[in-house]
């Protein structure tokens, strides 16, 4: 058996009828109705820890896609993204259920204060002992601003300037204000937490205030896991600095390339090595046990896609109304408020700019992603290329049907990596940061959140 690099896997899930495909809760083998259900939720993660993948990603959006049309018809009718819950509620019981699988929480910083935030997430660290992670995105539909009294997004690049003030924030409140050894819990000298050593964060941001000791004693990794999926030139900046995991998108294999190493060169300019950053790839699997059985799971999935629903999703990520331009013209690159990477892999950063139709399919366009289809070999085959030639770590597995997709995954194409020495095929122990860097719990000392641990009294 050969010896090659493990690859990473996430499952990618949402809180929410469907995900990335709309329509697809009709299918048969789809548990997507069932969303509102914890047992759900909580089976999920144990198909997900029986095959050894290292998290549970779970996608939010703030706010409903009424983009195309100027309504949010298409996306409610289809279930495209809507309903929608709070993706954080049932990490708890996630947890309970599992020992090893982590998960990757998304959560909106642009309407959230730094001080109410951290608590909620050392609360979901210590629930889970360490193994969640935050996904860190600052919002793209207007709707949501609505929805909070604003008129408006912030723009594209001040989101980020914004996020970056409430990382800082944030890091203080998590690395800074309870010391190592605050909390004794000594019961025969009454004393909980030593007083002298917990101590007042105070931040003057220009997005963000905060004057006031955290709430919470420190958890299993203070700092939860820091993902993010920005791939734009200024997303990339912001991943460079910050993130742990970065999500991509892209539709070949030199766009990819390319983003993968236009960020490591941003890490390591702002003090960073290459390998503190794992690169995850979106990825749409279809396996069967021979290539004609998976080309026909292929067109049995594509007959359940709700074309309107689909649109409605796109024009939400990329700003730019479907319904306005006809089905066999390209879409042309636009500035937008939106999600300005997704806008890139469609026009620019694709082999060629796809037309409406072809991202309102079932295929590479509207995936954003890879399709890949065939059997367990096959699949593996293409995975370990993927890898080999643009340099990511590992992917995040598109939800299609669920869990069928995720079933399917775990029964067929993890055995065949496992056997190729290309994955584990047991958990090492620790916390979600140390299963997946090994160093340790905490952020090391090159990322600024690690950098503050300690440095900052009164």
């Amino acid at each position: 058996m050969s010896t090659r690099r493990e690859l990473r896997l996430n499952t990618f899930q949402m809180s929410t009828p469907t995900h990335n495909w709309a329509g697809m809760w009709r299918h048969p083998d789809d548990r997507g109705t069932e969303y509102n259900q914890l047992d759900y939720w909580t089976s999920m993660a144990q198909l997900a820890e029986r095959g050894l993948l290292d998290a549970i990603f779970i996608a939010d959006v703030f706010g409903v896609y009424d983009v195309y049309g100027g309504s949010a018809d298409a996306a409610l009718r289809s279930g495209a993204q809507a309903p929608c819950l709070d993706p954080s509620i049932a990490i708890s019981a996630m947890a309970h259920a599992t020992r090893h699988v982590g998960f990757g929480v998304t959560a909106n910083l642009t309407y959230e204060h730094p001080f109410q935030f951290a608590r909620r997430y050392s609360t979901l660290d210590h629930f889970t002992r360490g193994r969640v992670g935050w996904n860190i995105v600052t919002g793209y539909l207007k709707s949501g601003a609505s929805g909070m009294g604003l008129n408006d997004i912030r723009s594209h690049d001040i989101r980020y300037d914004a996020a970056d003030d409430f990382m800082q924030a944030v890091y203080k409140l998590w690395e800074a204000s309870w010391e190592d050894g605050a909390v004794v819990r000594d019961r025969a000298s009454g004393i909980f937490t030593h007083p002298d050593k917990v101590h007042v964060i105070k931040h003057d941001g220009p997005y963000y205030q905060v004057n006031a000791r955290h709430l919470s004693e420190p958890s299993p990794q203070r700092t939860p896991v820091l993902y993010q999926a920005g791939t734009s030139q200024r997303g990339i900046a912001f991943a460079a600095q910050h993130a742990e995991c970065v999500f991509i998108n892209g539709t070949s294999k030199g766009s990819v390339a390319r983003s993968v190493k236009t960020l490591r060169e941003q890490a390591v300019r702002y003090g960073r090595k290459p390998d503190d950053i794992a690169a995850f790839l979106g990825c749409n699997v279809v396996v069967a046990a021979s290539r004609g059985e998976a080309q026909d799971l292929l067109e049995d999935y594509r007959r359940y896609l709700d074309v309107q629903g689909q649109l409605s999703l796109v024009a939400g990520w990329t700003g730019i109304d479907f319904a306005d331009i006809a089905l066999d013209d390209a879409v042309q690159f636009v500035k937008s408020n939106a999600v300005q990477s997704t806008v890139e892999h469609l026009t620019i950063n694709a082999p060629r700019p796809f037309t409406v139709r072809e991202v309102a399919d079932f295929g590479v366009p509207g995936a954003r992603a890879p399709f890949i289809l065939g059997t367990p070999s096959e699949v593996a085959d293409e995975l370990i290329s993927w890898v080999d030639e643009t340099g990511i770590d590992g992917f995040n597995l598109v939800r299609i049907v669920s869990p069928g997709s995720l079933q399917r995954f775990v029964d067929m194409v993890v055995p065949e990596l496992q056997s190729r020495g290309a994955f584990k095929t047991q958990y090492r122990e620790g916390t979600l940061r140390e299963k997946l860097f090994g160093d340790g719990p905490l952020l090391n000392a090159r990322h600024p959140g690690g950098a503050l641990r300690g440095s900052l009294r009164g």
